[in-house]
């Protein structure tokens, strides 16, 4: 299933220069769009104080620490390694489970939107779809490393939400729900 849906989004590359060249651009650069465009929520909620950015940075690292782990403990191989592909982009040869893109990129758009501003998070997390796509299209990453991407960001999130409810109720703190 993983391979077959790649093969279709995969398999329509190549076909248009203008298509391909924006799948490229968004495999590699728009991440630090992605990053560039939370920045205007993390600097509008700074007013309220610095946790609602901490539990961001906190996300990203955990999600990024859970990325690394599974990344060690996966066989999985890029599919330009294993099968013929409409390669789009350089890369090394290595793991491809998770995509440290995706889950990078969802770690923020979902931390953003638990933490900072639901309006944001869904704005971002279409950009971090969009980002996700892109590494499939241009041959670097099967679906399933995508999708193991977002959930490890969204268990991320949720764990460092749940160490800050914990948190907050043994010292009295109340955190405010995001808001538009």
């Amino acid at each position: 299933m993983n391979y077959h849906v790649f093969q279709v989004v995969n398999g329509a590359a190549g076909r248009s220069d203008l298509v391909d060249d924006f799948f490229e651009w968004s495999a590699v650069w728009l991440i630090y769009v992605l990053a560039a465009t939370a920045a205007i929520p993390v600097l509008a909620h700074l007013r309220r104080g610095w946790a609602g950015l901490l539990r961001v940075v906190a996300s990203l690292g955990l999600a990024f620490a859970v990325g690394q782990a599974v990344a060690a403990l996966s066989t999985e191989v890029r599919p330009f390694q294993t099968h013929p592909v409409h390669q789009l982009i350089p890369h090394a040869a290595g793991a491809s489970l998770p995509s440290d893109h995706a889950t990078a990129a969802f770690a923020v758009a979902f931390a953003v939107g638990a933490f900072l501003s639901r309006r944001w998070g869904v704005a971002l997390s279409l950009i971090a779809t969009i980002i996700g796509f892109a590494r499939v299209w241009t041959g670097v990453h099967y679906p399933g490393d995508i999708l193991v991407g977002a959930l490890i960001a969204a268990a991320a999130v949720a764990t460092i939400d749940i160490a800050g409810r914990v948190y907050n109720r043994r010292t009295g703190r109340h955190r405010p729900d995001p808001t538009a």
